[in-house]
């Protein structure tokens, strides 16, 4: 059955229809990995969005029931070259195309995924529509232009408190949309994890009397986090703070900082970054749309790292509180494993109550 993709410019694709057989809209984006499809189309960072993999067979080594970053694929649609159907790996349980109609997502595959890429590189991130028919062409383009969602952290967070017992120190995790993977990190080094809603105030999270706080990655615009950024700002002096991703994003503005979006985003498992005190580049995977303006941050908050491909900031620290963060994803699901040491820094920072990274 043929399928179409409707982006906002006008432009239309057509291939066949993968997955659920109908309608989905959202922010056309790209992701530049090889692999990790899996944790892609689960990774509660991109609630909303339509993904397209710019590799051009997806599916090879099938989906399986462990690799998961959350409940649920987050994905609104999903775009590929060539979806393979007989996936070979001893872990593979389902297909791709099994796995999105079991789910409920709509998928198109056929179109040139590269020449799609280049285009939303050259004009910007899109809005964009799936569709199994071009019927009623206007109204589509009417639907794909009104399209406007915003606080997608509610939609993915965790509605209630949850704890992971161990032994080890106690960490408060704000859920802005976490990966399951940056729980696992935490749990390897033994942190005794309860884990927030974004919306609990900081004096709930004080009332755990938790020996650090880490900010998780999620989804849409951190400024559409008011309700966060308040908490964080109660936060900052009172304990130990790790941001990742959005919560790189949320500490910022906490700070006093200001974000923008990105033309077309970072999404990939292959970006280099620069760790500025050392001079040592580390390969990284990351996935968001907006970044932090280095100007508006204030003079006791100094940049610790850059995006090699195009200067953006990477990571920031307090240069007298024990905080940091970095926008990419150190917990390496999907991606390399050069930035886990962070998890040990932001533990030993923990318990020794150190105020920056120690490398």
């Amino acid at each position: 059955m043929k399928a179409y993709l409707l982006l906002e410019d006008g432009s239309i694709y057509t291939g066949i229809s993968m997955g659920k057989c109908g309608t989905a809209i959202g922010e056309v984006v790209f992701n530049t990995g090889m692999t990790g499809y899996q944790e892609v189309l689960t990774d509660p960072s991109y609630y909303g969005q339509i993904v397209t993999m710019t590799y051009p067979l997806i599916g090879n080594y099938g989906i399986n029931n462990e690799d998961f970053q959350s409940t649920k694929p987050q994905v609104r649609g999903f775009i590929v070259r060539e979806s393979c159907e007989i996936p070979d790996n001893f872990r593979a349980q389902y297909n791709l195309d099994e796995y999105l109609k079991m789910n409920e997502i709509v998928g198109i595959e056929g179109i040139d995924t590269r020449a799609l890429t280049k285009i939303l590189r050259e004009k910007g991130t899109m809005k964009g529509m799936i569709t199994d028919n071009l019927i009623d062409l206007d109204y589509k383009k009417c639907l794909i232009n009104q399209y406007n969602e915003s606080d997608h952290v509610r939609n993915v967070m965790t509605k209630k408190i949850y704890h992971i017992p161990a032994k080890g120190p106690k960490i408060a995790v704000i859920d802005y949309g976490t990966k399951k993977n940056i729980l696992e990190n935490l749990k390897i080094r033994n942190a005794d994890i309860t884990v927030f809603p974004s919306t609990t105030t900081y004096k709930q999270i004080l009332q755990m009397n938790p020996d650090g706080v880490l900010l998780s990655n999620g989804p849409g615009d951190p400024k559409d986090v008011d309700y966060g950024i308040e908490t964080v700002k109660n936060l900052i002096g009172k304990l130990p703070i790790f941001g990742i991703c959005l919560g790189h994003q949320i500490l910022a503005l906490a700070f006093g900082g200001d974000t923008c979006k990105l033309k077309y985003g970072h999404r990939g498992s292959n970006h280099p970054v620069k760790d500025l005190k050392s001079g040592r580049t580390f390969i990284t995977a990351q996935n968001h749309g907006y970044t932090v303006i280095p100007e508006s941050l204030p003079e006791d908050v100094e940049i610790t790292h850059i995006n090699i491909n195009d200067g953006t900031v990477e990571g920031i620290r307090h240069k007298k509180l024990p905080v940091f963060s970095v926008q990419f994803h150190p917990e390496a699901s999907p991606g390399p494993n050069d930035m886990l040491f962070l998890f040990d820094e932001f533990i030993k920072m923990v318990k020794e109550g150190i105020s920056c990274i120690k490398r």
